[in-house]
């Protein structure tokens, strides 16, 4: 299935940490990472290190680690760019508003998941089970 636009989300969890990621998915990801760090390309399965800023200027936004998989060799089947940066819920959601004003938009809750379904990377059974993995609250849901 192809979907035209490019999906972010934060991927980690909510709360304080060292490292939080922003990930991105569709067919801008690469493009919109590429903007926001000024890097002329990023090598597949490759970690650079980057700076990220609105690229209509002013100051830097954090200085992240960036990490692509091109298509189909990705989790969704699609271009994912993963954005590691500081972690912490303003500094992440800062992150998240710059792809999002660079025209990505908000991923819906498991779109990540559903578009590798759909785009023949993982079964429905799998699909699923990611789905409880991530929502079990006790040993034997796990």
């Amino acid at each position: 299935m192809d979907h035209g636009d490019t999906i972010c989300a934060i991927a980690t969890a909510p709360g304080e940490g060292a490292v939080g990621m922003v990930r991105l998915s569709g067919p801008r990801a690469l493009s919109l990472a590429l903007l926001a760090s000024g890097r002329d390309d990023l090598q597949p399965r490759r970690m650079v290190a980057a700076t990220l800023r609105d690229p209509e200027g002013g100051p830097a936004l954090d200085q992240v680690l960036l990490c692509h998989m091109a298509a189909p060799a990705s989790y969704t089947g699609e271009h994912v760019v993963e954005v590691f940066g500081h972690g912490g819920p303003l500094n992440l959601r800062r992150l998240l508003h710059l792809f999002l004003g660079l025209g990505a938009r908000l991923a819906e809750p498991g779109e990540f998941t559903r578009r590798a379904f759909e785009n023949g990377r993982m079964a429905l059974d799998q699909a699923e089970a990611v789905a409880q993995i991530i929502s079990a609250r006790n040993e034997h849901a796990l």
